[in-house]
């Protein structure tokens, strides 16, 4: 029999995905395409909350409600600080790159997801939109939506094609809120692409957001009025404010402290209630108040470029494959049942990455 706990997490996390829809419901109601759309998707998440706690109440087996998915090992720019270069997903010699499932791979895969009440996956790389013969096979899983996390930099006319047949691709442009931040990490002219393609996104009425990464200098910048007035006019319908993970030394000092959450949570309540038509994500978020964090299947977990099921993105450890076991069992892998016996969830941390910070026992785990 699962605990209070774990039933509150998944009522947590089912009543959020519900909010989400009907915000979603309600910005797209003056286009009939996308209207079409997320009513669909508003009743099939509904039917997706009941499979999983069907298996919860009757296998003691919780079903992450979203994944996080790295297809791709490549990447058109060199932005400072990548984890997914720090972690080796991207890699520019092909020689040294991890070996990459198949488009018709991940289409399994997230069949299979779709079948066990899973709702989302968010697409990583690398770059994502590098790998496009990757986003038609998954885009073919009409019951799952798939936030593609990309820098922009590659939507053109062609691809705003692509995009309009497939609506449960959701471009989420990825900036760090100014001009000079993002060119100064992300590379000279790329704010200016990426706005580009916001206003490309715009034009066809296609639904997208916006990803940026937070640090102890731009919160109070990146949280301001002033600024998502300007993400609102460019056509943003969803942001999604990500605590900044140190993978680079010397910039330890950038990521969050508790006092820092404190103020996030304080300032991103003060946004919900003053944009009704933006829906305002923050990862790690609410970890605290759900017992820590949401990996290693609390929650979601990462699955990399070659189908190993890892804790994280932060977390790149894993004894077992996706593609060779399927999610059911790799749900249930040793390390992952390690983590959260060990209450490796809970384990206090300065900010942005529990087990980023813990690597060394995960690493002992491993062992």
């Amino acid at each position: 029999m699962e605990d209070s706990k774990t039933l509150d997490l998944a009522a947590y996390m089912s009543g959020s995905i519900r909010n989400i829809m009907a915000t979603a419901y309600k910005n797209v109601l003056t286009n009939p395409r996308e209207a079409k759309f997320a009513y669909r998707m508003q009743r099939l998440f509904e039917k997706s909350e009941k499979r999983r706690r069907k298996v919860l109440e009757e296998e003691g087996l919780e079903i992450p409600p979203f994944l996080i998915s790295s297809i791709s090992t490549t990447c058109n720019l060199h932005c400072k600080g990548c984890y997914a270069r720090s972690n080796g997903i991207a890699e520019d010699s092909e020689d040294n790159r991890k070996q990459t499932l198949t488009p018709q791979q991940w289409r399994d895969i997230f069949t299979e997801a779709a079948s066990l009440g899973i709702n989302f996956s968010l697409l990583a790389g690398g770059e994502p939109m590098m790998r496009k013969d990757i986003l038609e096979a998954v885009g073919e899983v009409k019951d799952m939506i798939f936030p593609i996390f990309t820098n922009g930099t590659l939507i053109g006319p062609a691809y705003i094609e692509f995009l309009r047949k497939r609506l449960n691709l959701v471009p989420i442009i990825s900036i760090e809120g100014t001009a000079f931040g993002t060119d100064e990490r992300r590379g000279q002219g790329v704010f200016r692409r990426a706005m580009q393609s916001m206003e490309l996104l715009k034009e066809e009425d296609l639904f997208f957001g916006t990803s940026i990464t937070v640090t102890t200098e731009n919160l109070a910048q990146v949280t301001s009025k002033e600024f998502i007035d300007q993400l609102r006019a460019y056509g943003c319908k969803i942001v999604f404010f990500i605590e900044y993970v140190p993978t680079e030394p010397g910039t330890e000092h950038l990521a969050f402290a508790d006092e820092h959450v404190a103020q996030m949570e304080a300032v991103l309540e003060e946004r919900r209630r003053d944009y009704s038509d933006i829906i305002f994500l923050s990862f790690p978020g609410d970890e605290k108040a759900l017992g820590g964090c949401l990996a290693s299947g609390r929650g979601f977990f990462h699955i990399g470029p070659d189908g190993s099921a890892e804790p994280c993105p932060f977390s790149p450890f894993s004894d077992s494959n996706v593609a060779e076991l399927g999610l059911r069992k790799a749900l249930q892998s040793p390390l992952f049942r390690k983590i959260r016996a060990a209450r490796a969830l809970g384990w206090e941390h300065t900010g942005g990455c529990t087990l980023f910070e813990h690597r060394d026992e995960i690493e002992e785990m491993m062992n």
